[in-house]
């Protein structure tokens, strides 16, 4: 049975994708070598020739495309097939270590500014992250160095990026920046042999002052977006919620059954809270479709009712029932959301349509599904405006579901992303239950709610 946003497979077949999946994985390039003769799969680069048409190598990557479209056939979820895309800096089409999957980047990257030197300085604080995670110091001082420099050099620049009325809070912020870059400089400084306690102290003492870091450079840049800035659209969903803007909201998670807790690193909890942002200047209608729903209290109590690997879906109060949405009061049907997608370099999402169906099946998203806890709306497979009140979590891993080919960018509208605590919802299982959904900040961005 095919309902509205929460399919559901046939008992076994999730188990045979699963093979799928990882038989179309086993044909990327990492483990390819195990096609060259003589080879094994940490060799050496392959041989010549195998990247020629028909060689081995195209026809295992051909394969692992069919295998990776016939898993998501079979699955029967509301993600279907890939939608390819050129490697973007937000984008990337590579897997493993390259992929850009902080949220709070992308977020950023997502931003409707146009101030290269606010790039700058976002690039030079987001290798800091990268560099100390495995332990390149020097490259992190290098990164600090970046920051600073920009700080000194082009802080006018930034400053006059903002709008006029918040450019004394963009002065602190710089201040802010500043000094941050100036701690994670000392903290680097600080001499500790590897694999100790005061290595590992190092790390974590440098990764809390980035994140102040990020803090204030999403602050700093969101003071760039046009004052009133929306996205165009149609005369047909004006009457939907919509988000102008972003807003923060949390849900508050509890196991199914009684005395059952959530395991967090050996410490047993009753309750797990993971936070996450909604995007308005990407899904305004999609993103003001789930912050009403959360200011309705829709998901307080609500079962899970997926949770396989691939996404966490709730949000469909009766699944066993005929309606699996959100009636409004005084109505009989459920309330549906257009399909959204903005793809990079327009100036508004197209609505109702995916990007192979708009004859642009290679172009990248704005806010690509490239995080862990990147959020969508489920829909029925075959009804591209069908979403309703179903939403899911994407538990992005980049060699299984990779960047540009995950089989949601351009066929679902992202939403937004979880942004902190967002590694929890691994630990959410079907059966457990929303304890409760809030608003943290951004109401005042819903309209038409």
């Amino acid at each position: 049975r095919v309902s509205a946003g929460a399919p559901r497979a046939p008992r076994g077949v999730p188990t045979m994708a699963r093979w799928l999946l990882l038989a179309a994985v086993a044909a990327t390039p990492s483990v390819l070598a195990f096609l060259a003769p003589g080879r094994g799969a940490r060799a050496a680069p392959l041989r010549a020739g195998l990247d020629e048409p028909g060689s081995r190598r195209v026809l295992a990557e051909q394969s692992a495309a069919a295998l990776a479209a016939a898993a998501v056939a079979s699955l029967g979820t509301p993600m279907p097939a890939v939608a390819g895309g050129r490697r973007q800096l937000n984008a990337a089409s590579a897997a493993g270590t390259r992929v850009n999957r902080d949220a709070d980047s992308l977020l950023r990257l997502a931003l409707p500014i146009n101030c290269p030197e606010a790039r700058e300085l976002q690039s030079a604080v987001e290798d800091i992250k990268g560099d100390v995670r495995v332990r390149r110091f020097l490259s992190a001082e290098t990164d600090v160095e970046r920051g600073l420099t920009v700080i000194k050099q082009k802080g006018k620049a930034l400053v006059k990026a903002v709008r006029a009325d918040t450019r004394d809070r963009a002065q602190e912020l710089l201040v802010s920046l500043e000094t941050g870059l100036d701690t994670v400089r000392r903290e680097l400084g600080v001499d500790a042999f590897q694999g100790s306690v005061q290595d590992q102290d190092k790390i974590n003492n440098v990764l809390a002052a980035q994140r102040k870091l990020s803090d204030d450079l999403t602050e700093l840049q969101e003071l760039m977006v046009p004052t009133g800035y929306t996205v165009e659209v149609p005369d047909d969903f004006q009457d939907l919620p919509r988000l102008n803007g972003r807003a923060k909201v949390a849900f508050t998670y509890a196991k199914g059954s009684p005395g059952d807790k959530f395991d967090v690193d050996g410490v047993l909890r009753d309750r797990i809270t993971v936070t996450m942002v909604l995007d308005g200047f990407t899904a305004p209608i999609t993103a003001g479709n789930i912050l009403d729903l959360v200011k309705r209290g829709w998901y307080n109590g609500l079962t899970i009712t997926r949770s396989d690997g691939f996404v966490v879906q709730a949000g469909d109060k009766d699944p066993e029932g005929t309606v699996h949405g959100y009636v409004p009061a005084g109505k009989t049907e459920e309330r549906k959301v257009p399909l959204e997608i903005f793809v990079k370099g327009d100036t508004a999402p197209m609505y109702s349509m995916t990007i192979e169906e708009d004859q642009r099946g290679y172009a990248p998203t704005v806010l690509p599904f490239q995080a862990y806890g990147a959020i969508g709306m489920a829909r029925s497979e075959f009804e591209n405006d069908s979403a309703s009140s179903q939403i899911f979590w994407l538990l992005f891993e980049s060699d299984l579901t990779p960047a540009g080919k995950n089989m949601l960018d351009g066929r679902y509208a992202c939403a937004g992303m979880a942004v902190d605590n967002a590694e929890l919802l691994r630990l959410v299982s079907e059966g457990d239950k929303i304890v409760e959904a809030k608003v943290l900040s951004g109401a005042e961005n819903l309209k038409n709610a």
